[in-house]
């Protein structure tokens, strides 16, 4: 990379980061790794949050989070944790009927074995 895109990407860093090209290039140049790696990250760490949701939600209608999974599975229903975990939050009504689908369908699995 050339000196001024450095400082370009360097802008808003504090002390001589944002000035000298050679603290600036190695800030940026930690900054992209750290970009990088957190990427991944983010989608490790939003989908322990929608669990965290989902789980949350079932257990206030007595169910815990394995087993609505399971229930849910059991029935074919394809909805995947983003849009259970924003059900849960937003649409409670809908989301105690997934419960109560996922329950009927749990219990049935559980009466058979």
């Amino acid at each position: 990379m050339n000196n001024q895109k450095i400082l370009q990407l360097a802008k808003g860093f504090r002390g001589r980061s944002k000035n000298c090209i050679r603290a600036a290039r190695e800030r940026v140049e930690k900054a992209l790794q750290y970009a990088y790696r957190d990427r991944r990250a983010k989608k490790r760490d939003m989908r322990g949050l929608w669990i965290q949701r989902i789980n949350a939600g079932t257990r206030q209608h007595g169910v815990n989070y394995g087993e609505f999974m399971n229930g849910l599975s059991k029935e074919n229903i394809g909805l995947n944790r983003k849009v259970l975990s924003e059900i849960a939050m937003h649409e409670p009504y809908s989301f105690k009927s997934l419960v109560d689908i996922s329950r009927i369908a749990f219990t049935q699995v559980k009466t058979k074995q």
